[in-house]
């Protein structure tokens, strides 16, 4: 477990949103040990003034500094008011995503955690969460903001039995090892809208899959399995992790190739619809 989640970046905005994550990645870094820092992003848009008005360097050189200053000043006013101390506070300037992303790579963080919609507005679950998504090749927890306090008791992890699920697990059951939480595990089957039945004899057979999964686990971690029937597969997973009263659902950020480029990954609706944060795992790359 040391090596689990050894450094978190909280990515901030400044907004309600991303100080509510902030609540999350100081739960985490204090329950695996792991180094905090934290990350705000200047837009500069500098190098086209700079085209158009050189004569503006100097000035725009000057606002960005005091932007930076400021900007690691309010950071650490919310060090303090939240008590929550950090390892590192990085300022950059550029594009949020590219830089979240390059900064993971540089200060070799195994996790970001980002509010939903404090990182832009412009899209539906807020434009730089999205594209942070696509290009993160480490997970990414999304939250949103709610009343109560922070807590990850109960973590749900759904299934399809494809090869990326043993990776969901092992994060999973590192995430309730660490946490003294349970894990459940929760197949849903799509009934994509069409007047049928489910037999019995079919939600019997992926019942016994889940089973025969969980004997390979490790057995210090409560875990249960269900079957939900559901029109879709992330109306399912939303309607049963709030229904049974789940903290945190654990998922990969993509299992089709090309669903996301089209309609949108069930992860990232997931993330949309639900009031839980989502632990979202990028596939393998490479």
């Amino acid at each position: 477990m040391k090596e689990f989640l050894k450094h978190i970046l909280w990515a901030t905005d400044y907004s309600d949103e991303s100080e509510h994550a902030l609540l999350y990645a100081g739960l985490l870094a204090k329950t695996y040990g792991s180094k905090l820092s934290a990350l705000h992003v200047i837009p500069d848009f500098s190098p086209v003034l700079y085209e158009a008005h050189p004569d503006m360097e100097a000035e725009l050189t000057g606002k960005i500094q005091a932007a930076t200053a400021a900007s690691e000043a309010r950071i650490q006013e919310i060090s303090k008011a939240k008590d929550i101390k950090f390892d590192d506070v990085l300022v950059r300037t550029g594009s949020p995503d590219k830089v979240i992303c390059e900064a993971v790579e540089k200060e070799k963080a195994n996790l970001v955690v980002v509010g939903l919609t404090g990182l832009g507005k412009a899209a539906p679950m807020g434009g730089v969460v999205t594209r942070l998504l696509h290009s993160s090749s480490v997970p990414v927890l999304v939250t949103k903001r709610k009343k109560g306090t922070v807590s990850i008791k109960k973590i749900l992890v759904p299934t399809d039995f494809s090869d990326q699920e043993d990776v969901e697990r092992d994060y999973a059951w590192k995430l309730a090892k660490g946490l003294d939480g349970s894990l459940g595990f929760l197949y849903v089957m799509e009934l994509f809208g069409h007047d049928f039945r489910l037999t019995d004899e079919l939600f019997d057979s992926v019942l016994k899959k889940l089973k025969a999964r969980r004997k390979r686990e490790h057995e210090d971690v409560e875990m249960t399995e269900d079957v939900y029937k559901a029109a879709t597969a992330f109306e399912g997973i939303v309607d049963y992790a709030e229904h049974h009263k789940y903290d945190m659902i654990v998922m990969s950020t993509l299992v089709k190739p090309f669903a996301r480029f089209f309609l949108g990954s069930t992860t990232e609706k997931v993330i949309t619809l639900s009031v839980l944060p989502v632990f979202a795992i990028p596939p393998k790359r490479g």
